[in-house]
């Protein structure tokens, strides 16, 4: 599996983000202010995290069927000899 580098930096990004969200409802939970906040964040964290990660998997693998479809298509047998 091989990741261009611009869709990388996005991921970077995007659990950077993740991380400061779960450390600032890891906060807000051990100080027990707005514990149903804290609770709502790292649910929604977690829940686009797996769509995110899905949806990658997903186009991973339409790509592959689109590349295996690809290479199966050969030339017609007319056009091999002609020029």
């Amino acid at each position: 599996m091989n990741m261009d580098l611009p869709e990388f930096r996005a991921w970077v990004f995007f659990y950077l983000i993740s991380s400061v969200a779960l450390l600032w409802a890891a906060f807000l939970s051990a100080q027990g202010l707005m514990l149903w906040v804290s609770v709502l964040l790292v649910l929604l964290v977690i829940g686009t995290n797996c769509v995110c990660v899905l949806a990658e998997i997903h186009k991973y693998a339409k790509k592959r069927e689109i590349m295996k479809r690809l290479s199966e298509i050969e030339p017609p047998a007319s056009a091999i000899g002609q020029k």
